[in-house]
C-alpha cells in the first residue's frame, strides 16, 4: 500500500495535468514558488496543511478529494 504522501503526490500531479497546468502555473495559481510544486511532486517535499488547501483551490477540488 502506497504512503499517504505518494497517493498526495499522484492525485495533485494527475489532477494539474488533466486540467491542462504546467508545475509553474499551479505555482502561479496557489501564489507558490515553483520549486515548492516541483519538490511536493518529486517527493522532496511534505507540503503543510496549509499548502495542500491551497493547491486543492487552485485546483477547483475539496481538500478531501487530495486527501481520501
Amino acid at each position: 500500500m502506497a504512503k499517504i504522501s505518494q497517493k498526495l503526490r499522484e492525485r495533485i500531479r494527475k489532477l494539474r495535468k488533466q486540467r491542462g497546468l504546467t508545475q509553474e502555473a499551479l505555482a502561479e495559481l496557489a501564489r507558490m514558488d515553483p520549486k515548492s510544486v516541483i519538490e511536493i511532486e518529486g517527493g522532496k517535499r511534505n507540503p503543510t496543511l496549509k499548502t495542500v488547501t491551497k493547491v486543492a483551490s487552485s485546483l477547483r477540488v475539496k481538500l478531501s478529494q487530495l486527501l481520501d
